[in-house]
């Protein structure tokens, strides 16, 4: 069975140590972002098993229509809004699940706040282009965390924030809010106080239609003057505009963002890149050595079980 894998930006996947797995098998991988859907589905036309990059290509109902010998698609991590699972069983399209790890996520998260934090970017820039000590940061010690989603994520920030000897204060559902409690953290008692109260904020939700746009721009007009906000989870988290608006509005706020609506971005002009009090980095929360290899082999695993007739982690078994 032809088997493609989508969306490998950095040439790495066949360099995996479980890329052996797929050994014997007709395997192309492809390693830009095709956004037309005609041109995607030519580049698939003959494919059986696609085997996805994350959420970097989205699966849609005009992409499958096109793709009538597609029978697997082995999913990186977990499914999320890229695909819609009843349109591919529909289509009679096998999706398998892979497995996640909060780990890399967490520590970029938490890279992005003792970067922004310190202002650390800013001045690398600045020594490269001769300049000493420009700026000052400030430190976490004794700053209050805010972090909203105490999921795995979460749970793993506020440990750091500890070690940090960093205060946490906790936003989120109910069951959240207690588990915080429970762990020794501290609990907001509404939104505005988690917002008013948070010297740092970071934002680790699921993205679904509960939580799209769920931070508004009134939250982020509430957060303290030189607050950090971070988001490595889902740029549609936040509504539609609202981070624009605050920084053009000249807010003193200081951001760190690992992701964005459309991606990849390959513009310099993005207007993110434009301000010094924004730090960029290019959705690379997953992307890391050991996560790669936890996802990419449990992917290789459930197309190798699909081809052997014995197929695992099937989130949709009424296709087979």
């Amino acid at each position: 069975m032809k088997v493609t894998i989508l969306d490998d930006y950095q040439n790495v996947i066949e360099n995996l140590q479980c890329y052996k797995l797929l050994e014997g098998q007709q395997v192309e991988i492809i390693h830009h972002f095709e956004k037309d859907v005609d041109k995607l589905a030519e580049l698939l036309k003959d494919t059986e098993i696609v085997v996805l990059t994350r959420e970097r290509t989205e699966v849609s109902e005009a992409l499958l229509s096109k793709l009538p010998k597609l029978k697997l698609i082995s999913q990186t991590g977990k499914i999320s809004n890229h695909l819609n699972l009843s349109i591919c069983t529909e289509h009679k399209v096998a999706v398998a699940e892979g497995i996640g790890s909060p780990v890399a996520p967490s520590e970029l998260t938490w890279t992005l706040i003792l970067n922004t934090i310190r202002k650390v970017p800013q001045a690398i820039q600045a020594m490269k282009e001769g300049k000493w000590q420009t700026n000052i940061g400030r430190s976490v010690h004794g700053k209050t965390i805010g972090i909203w989603g105490y999921g795995k994520i979460g749970q793993q920030l506020a440990q750091y924030a500890k070690v940090f000897g960093a205060n946490v204060l906790v936003w989120g559902s109910e069951n959240s809010r207690a588990k915080a409690v429970e762990d020794g953290f501290f609990s907001a008692n509404s939104k505005e106080e988690f917002f008013q109260s948070a010297d740092i904020v970071t934002v680790n939700l699921r993205l679904n239609k509960d939580t799209y746009g769920i931070v508004k721009e009134s939250d982020l007009r509430h957060i303290k003057s030189n607050a950090v906000l971070v988001n490595t989870a889902r740029a549609e988290l936040i509504e539609k505009g609202a981070l624009i608006n605050v920084l053009r509005s000249g807010q003193q706020l200081l951001v760190g963002v690992d992701v964005y609506e459309q991606e990849p971005i390959y513009d310099v002009n993005h207007e993110l890149l434009k301000y010094d009090n924004v730090v960029c980095t290019p959705h690379i929360g997953y992307v890391e050595e050991s996560s790669y290899g936890l996802y990419f082999e449990k992917a290789f695993e459930n197309v190798i079980n699909y081809i052997n007739g014995n197929p695992s982690n099937i989130a949709n078994p009424e296709v087979l």
